[in-house]
């Protein structure tokens, strides 16, 4: 992977920010590590860093210009059928100087325009800058795998892979309201909005084409195919055989790379079928997982190991302490550029850090809980839709549940805190149901709000959801998978430039789950039903004895030692808030209570979040 930036000047006025390029491009150095380079023309300049994986030589350094000298790109990503694309170019006469996937998607731009990015199997964010007519054609993968951040105004268009490249272009820094409030109830913020006014991120499945004269077309070329009413559904024992061929073919694509290759093997059902499938194609699978010493309710080695056993992989098993997540918590909030409080992220940045000591690209199971529903939430969603004595149990004994101490970090506390949240969802409809479950109700702290432009944006994400359970599933796609998971995975495996491919999300494997019906994948004895029984055979039958356990960063443990001196004298201290003038401060004291207090339940979550958040704004507004 790399990081790409870029500007195009619409005026004099708007020239002046071109020699902002070289400051832009050296933001994005961890995102490509091995090189670098700027092109610059009277109105525009494009930034790149490399991160070399499909051919290393100089002759794929970019930004790569073609032979005639009108167009240039910068690109961020991996196209895994560039084989095919280049052998179709070669017949029309086309002549390459690299092996690159870069050259091959420059040139197919140049043939066949924006029906170009249809053609493509990958995941990417591309710039391509046409000096003859001045203008710029940008265009983003699917699912939003790879990030592009676009910024407007009167005399510039910027763009590039992370928000901190746009504000190396001294753009104004002003809050969106309503994206905080999103913010402080997902712990992220759904695209396209940003933190930022007048900053947006590009649609996944989308292209933006704009000229020196500010006239921009925007067009999607993809959308996932949900269909409330499916038609030609195949039989279920059809339907599996057709997921291990897709499966299958995605994974040996994306295995393809000029360097040390591995996979993610977290122990759980995904990671292990990617593994699985890639130890088939290789002699010596180099496979990764971490260990949590000081929290053994959260350890999945024991299952990974036995599935390396079984394909006899290079293993490697990172076994951390609660201090070697602390340690990286600063490095972590350091690298974020925009608020985003998933404090899993700290798993995921060490698991990044070591597996990059052995190779620069991973393969990891990301996209088959929201495509197949493998979350507890999914389940649970189901009961409330299906009802039945156990729900309505739940539901009677809310008044109960309410009284009792509820935490993240014990097993009875979690399950207490588990049923109270069931039970307030099963008073909802499916929408309120869907973002109470989604979210933390975190935005009360707020000292103004922008509602109608909330209510507008919360709308926009649940506008799909119905009766169907596949809707589900599609709002998951489009505002968990997108925004939160793959976000995480991005941010954290760029910080230590290792390049992360999902074969789940090949659009192949997307399309074809949305085509069957939710019931091969989700009943009430079983979540991402057709995944596990497509590959059973292929996996150590413990696997399918043991309940999804997600990691839990123990944040109530440090908030209570390390970090509250962080709360409590700096980042949300009494001063600071009301001179701040964001927060309500009895809002923020009343947070700080519930955290300290015997029964903490979601506060934990709402104050890493206010954390996160006032970590940012003071490295940019102090």
């Amino acid at each position: 992977m790399c990081g790409i930036t870029g500007i195009l000047a619409f005026n004099e006025n708007g020239k002046k920010k071109l020699n902002h390029i070289s400051a832009a491009t050296a933001c994005l150095v961890k995102r490509g590590p091995d090189g670098d380079g700027v092109y610059t023309d009277k109105n525009a300049a494009l930034g790149h860093r490399r991160l070399s994986i499909i051919d290393t030589s100089n002759l794929a350094a970019q930004p790569f210009t073609d032979a005639s000298g009108r167009y240039t790109i910068v690109f961020n990503g991996e196209i895994f059928n560039y084989k095919e694309l280049r052998e179709s170019l070669v017949k029309k006469g086309i002549s390459f100087k690299s092996q690159s996937d870069t050259e091959v998607l420059l040139y197919l731009y140049v043939n066949e325009k924006e029906n170009c990015v249809a053609q493509l199997d990958g995941e990417f964010a591309f710039a391509i800058y046409d000096k003859e007519t001045e203008e710029i054609f940008l265009a983003r993968d699917r699912y939003g795998i790879k990030p592009l951040y676009v910024y407007t105004d009167a005399d510039n268009f910027i763009f590039a892979s992370e928000l901190k490249a746009i504000m190396a272009f001294e753009i104004p820094k002003e809050i969106d309201k309503a994206s905080l409030q999103a913010y402080l109830h997902l712990n992220y913020i759904p695209a396209p909005y940003s933190i930022f006014k007048n900053v947006v991120k590009l649609n996944p499945g989308s292209f933006l084409t704009i000229n020196a004269k500010k006239e921009e077309t925007k067009k999607n070329y993809y959308s996932i195919p949900y269909h409330r009413e499916l038609k030609n559904i195949p039989d279920y024992e059809t339907a599996q055989k057709q997921l291990k061929t897709l499966l299958e073919h995605s994974v040996q694509q994306r295995m393809i790379a000029d360097v040390p290759l591995g996979t993610f093997l977290s122990g759980g059902i995904d990671s292990s079928i990617i593994t699985a499938i890639a130890a088939q194609h290789t002699q010596h699978l180099n496979t990764f997982s971490i260990g949590y010493m000081d929290e053994p309710l959260f350890d999945e080695t024991y299952f990974a190991q036995l599935v390396a056993k079984k394909y006899n992989t290079n293993h490697t098993v990172f076994e951390l302490t609660n201090n070697d997540l602390f340690s990286c918590l600063h490095t972590v909030l350091d690298y974020i550029d925009e608020p985003f409080a998933d404090s899993s992220a700290l798993a995921v940045n060490i698991l990044s850090m070591q597996t990059k000591k052995r190779v620069t690209v991973a393969l990891s199971g990301d996209g088959a809980d929201e495509l197949f529903a493998g979350y507890n939430k999914h389940a649970a969603e189901l009961q409330a839709r299906s009802g039945g004595w156990k729900a309505n149990l739940v539901k009677a004994a809310h008044p109960l549940l309410k009284q009792l101490p509820k935490s993240r970090n014990s097993k009875t506390g979690n399950t207490i805190r588990k049923m109270q949240k069931f039970a307030e969802g099963m008073k909802l409809s499916e929408q309120e149901r869907y973002w109470r479950w989604a979210g933390f109700a975190g935005d009360a702290v707020l000292k103004d709000t922008d509602n109608t432009e909330f209510q507008k944006r919360k709308n926009e994400i649940l506008q799909h959801l119905n009766s169907d359970y596949n809707s589900v599933l599609l709002t998951d796609m489009q505002l968990v998978l997108e925004n939160d998971m793959l976000v995480k995975v991005d941010r954290m495996s760029m910080s230590q430039s290792l390049e992360v491919r999902v074969p789940f999300l090949d659009h192949h494997v997307v399309d074809f789950a949305f085509s069957l019906p939710a019931n091969y994948k989700i009943d009430n004895s079983q979540r991402k039903k057709i995944v596990k029984d497509a590959f059973r055979n292929y996996l150590p039958e413990e696997l399918y004895h043991r309940g999804k356990q997600g990691f839990e960063v123990p944040l109530l443990k440090w908030f209570q030692s390390d970090l509250r001196s962080m709360i409590t004298d700096d980042l949300l201290k009494d001063d600071f808030i009301k001179e701040q003038n964001l927060f309500d401060p009895e809002a923020i004291k009343k947070l700080k209570t519930q955290l300290f207090s015997t029964n903490p339940n979601d506060a934990v979550a709402k104050v890493w979040a206010l954390i996160v958040f006032q970590y940012w704004w003071k490295k940019n507004y102090r």
